[in-house]
């Protein structure tokens, strides 16, 4: 049975949110790590709270409108939008480790793109064809595959803060702040937290665009000199 466009679509988007798409999410905690070390973060609520406030206040936010203007600018064609938008997405970071969580999965998210996805029936080291993502803001690169996949604005919105959401999750899970029930618990509790994210994110002026996660952007500094790691970030 042939695949529609439509399931065409979907299939690509649960590829490319899924962890086994080879961008090393499950290296990055986005300061949880360090959250976790000094107590801040310590259970099920607090990690549930935590989370949440990544996807409305934090990073969430900036990624949500990122890959919403990278969607747009690729739907239409304009490479020039398409550009300035990651720019945006690398400059609007607020610790080194935070911008090298995005560009390095936005370059990992690149590369196996355009290695196997750009063209899927081209044979293996052949040119795959068009043009470059150019994008190393994943939230851009994610957006902009999206498009040209012809993915739903909404559901590639809901795919890539989801992950998102899964893979802060997986991080508290394995600094054994929940267990494998509670971590699916805080999934399940995010549900409207990701939806009520995606509506405001398409309902938002391009120029109310920023973040206030102060307590997260203040772990993510404290971890890169924190003694023991796990995470990258």
């Amino acid at each position: 049975m042939a695949m529609t466009t439509e399931t065409s679509g979907l299939y690509r988007l649960l590829a490319w949110a899924s962890p086994a798409f080879p961008i090393g999410g499950f290296s990055y905690s986005h300061g949880l790590e360090y959250a976790a070390e000094e107590g801040v973060v310590r259970d099920r609520a607090t990690l549930d709270r935590w989370i949440a406030a990544t996807i409305t206040y934090g990073s969430g936010r900036i990624d949500a409108d990122i890959l919403r203007d990278a969607w747009r600018a690729a739907a239409t064609g304009d490479d020039a939008a398409l550009a300035d938008t990651h720019r945006c997405g690398a400059a609007y970071r607020a610790t080194a480790e935070l911008a090298l969580e995005s560009s390095q999965q936005g370059a990992a998210f690149l590369a196996a793109y355009e290695a196997a996805w750009a063209n899927p029936s081209a044979p293996a080291g052949e040119g795959r064809g068009g043009a470059s993502l150019d994008a190393h803001c994943h939230a851009a690169v994610f957006g902009a595959a999206a498009a040209r996949a012809c993915v739903a604005l909404s559901d590639a919105l809901t795919a890539y803060l989801q992950a998102f959401t899964a893979n802060l999750m997986s991080a508290g899970l394995r600094l054994g702040i929940v267990g494998q029930n509670d971590g699916q618990r805080i999934l399940a509790a995010l549900e409207p937290v990701v939806a009520s994210a995606v509506v405001a994110s398409l309902a938002r002026d391009t120029e109310d665009f920023g973040a206030a996660t102060f307590a997260i952007d203040l772990a993510s500094m404290a971890h890169e000199t924190q003694y023991t790691r796990l995470f990258r970030s």
